[in-house]
């Protein structure tokens, strides 16, 4: 709630500071240069520092604020490998990351390898020697898990670097650079924001070396966030523990009751205590989100349960404050064409069961 305050408030001061919309800075004269100081708002922009100094705060390391999540990622994938020196991405994580690492960085002698989420990393960073060790999890959509600090050692060991995604868990609910990665991403327009009415992302560092050479390549690339969006972030933060709160209430009671729905198979959320996710992600999850998945018969059932329900928004984002179905088949992830991803929103719970249920017959 009061993450990135820095200074003493004055009397007359504003509770609630608005974004520093500039493009430039007072340089002074010659005799006045500060090092210090704000010069260009593509190197930096107080709006910038008060998100940063919060989102750091809470993941554990110096931030870097981004215009997008996939901004994010881009400037890890790329400031981290190199001619001959590859990186290993899970092969059932997001699948536009899949996408820039083969047809951008490949071409350019990137060596680019997969492993599943829930697959054998320590032989696959044995057998790939990558420069970078990328993970996501819980997957998206998959909501598979892997073990971070054990991941982390092994890729140590090869001397790679190690970055998790954390966007399905935001640093509430996990903080893998407390369990040994050295780098996490995230894209922020999901649940840290929580309103669905911005774009952005970050990228969060276990050691000041790496901290800068991501602000550094940001700098330098000019992928830089809008203050005012940075600024809607921020406020978003604030209720993210009342937002998570319920949406984890959300999907343990959709997540029971669609166990039990006819014509409904597969459900998967990793609070489940029989999940096959569920030993390994409560020892470094801190809680529960509130987006599961679960498998109809065909595309035409899920049209048919989106045209029946009312409170759910056929959508592709998630962590929002409205539920939203997304069919992750029509963009090209190797799933059944029936397998949905709910993001459940704060919708009362109640309403949102008799809502989904109903929609798909039960």
């Amino acid at each position: 709630m009061h993450g990135g305050e820095q200074h003493a408030h004055a009397v007359g001061d504003p509770i609630h500071r608005g974004p520093v919309l500039t493009s430039t800075y007072h340089l002074g004269r010659p005799e006045e240069a500060d090092q210090g100081a704000d010069f260009y708002a593509r190197a930096d922009n107080p709006t910038w520092r008060e998100f940063e100094a919060a989102v750091g705060e809470l993941d554990g390391g110096p931030c870097t604020v981004f215009p997008s999540g996939m901004a994010a990622v881009a400037a890890v994938l790329r400031a981290f490998t190199g001619a001959g020196r590859g990186v290993l991405l899970p092969s059932d994580g997001y699948y536009v990351a899949r996408l820039l690492a083969d047809e951008e960085l490949a071409p350019l002698g990137v060596p680019v390898a997969y492993c599943a989420t829930a697959g054998d990393w320590a032989s696959a960073i044995a057998r790939h020697r990558p420069a970078l060790v990328m993970l996501e999890t819980p997957s998206n959509p998959g909501l598979e898990v892997c073990d971070v600090a054990a991941v982390a050692a092994a890729a140590h060991a090869a001397g790679a670097v190690v970055a998790v995604d954390n966007t399905t868990c935001t640093p509430l609910g996990q903080q893998p650079l407390a369990l040994g990665a050295d780098l996490v991403v995230a894209s922020d327009t999901k649940a840290l924001s929580g309103h669905g009415d911005l774009l952005l992302g970050h990228v969060s560092a276990a050691d000041p070396v790496h901290h800068e050479r991501v602000r550094a390549f940001r700098t330098r690339g000019g992928a830089i966030a809008g203050p005012m969006e940075t600024w809607l972030a921020l406020r978003g933060l604030g209720t993210l523990d009342l937002r998570l709160g319920r949406q984890a209430e959300n999907a343990r009671a959709l997540a029971v009751a669609l166990r039990e729905t006819p014509g409904v198979r597969d459900v998967r959320w990793p609070g489940l205590a029989d999940d096959p996710s569920h030993l390994l992600a409560r020892t470094q999850m801190r809680r529960w989100n509130g987006i599961l998945r679960f498998t109809l018969a065909d595309t035409h059932a899920v049209s048919d349960f989106l045209a029946a329900a009312t409170l759910v928004d056929s959508a592709t984002s998630f962590g929002g404050l409205r539920t939203a179905a997304d069919r992750r088949a029509r963009w090209g992830d190797a799933v059944p064409d029936g397998l949905v991803r709910l993001s459940c929103g704060v919708e009362d719970t109640d309403d949102l069961l008799a809502d989904v249920i109903g929609a798909l017959g039960g």
